[in-house]
């Protein structure tokens, strides 16, 4: 009789045989139990999203950059103005940079200053527990502490 063994997750299922060699299916949680093999919902979202951005794309750089003779030459008379070809990633760009000077400055607003001793010490500070050395075999690890800034300073400046 063949000993067969096999591994299951939730992902994949792994089987050993001795007479064969192991192999690993990965099981997909998208395919359905009725045997529909058709593409997976994401790979269809991924492919839509994929050929809408380089359409758009295309239909952004023939505005910006075909001369209105030519626009007009092949039907296309209503589309805005140029000033936003250039206006709407400038407008981007700054947004972008603006946020991120913004979220600079909010966390040097929320950060103490160096002089607070709230940089040292919180809420959620543990001061360690004096107990005294049991002996040099049985001595206890210590509880977790924060350590104190003597203790730093004596350590980084002898």
């Amino acid at each position: 009789m063949e000993d067969s063994y096999s591994v299951c997750s939730p992902r994949r299922i792994l089987s050993v045989s001795k007479k064969r060699r192991a192999t690993v299916s990965f099981v997909d949680p998208d395919d359905k139990a009725s045997g529909f093999h058709g593409p997976k919902p994401s790979e269809v979202y991924g492919f839509v999203g994929s050929i809408t951005t380089v359409v758009a794309t295309v239909i952004f750089l023939v505005w910006a950059y075909v001369p209105e003779s030519w626009l007009h030459s092949i039907g296309i008379f209503y589309y805005p103005s140029r000033y936003w070809a250039l206006a709407v990633p400038a407008y981007a760009m700054m947004t972008l940079v603006l946020a991120l000077g913004f979220y600079c400055g909010l966390n040097f607003m929320s950060t103490p200053p160096p002089s607070s001793l709230y940089t040292v010490y919180d809420e959620f500070s543990r001061d360690p527990l004096s107990s005294a050395p049991i002996g040099d075999d049985d001595q206890p690890i210590e509880p977790i502490s924060d350590i104190s800034i003597d203790r730093v300073n004596r350590s980084m400046f002898k």
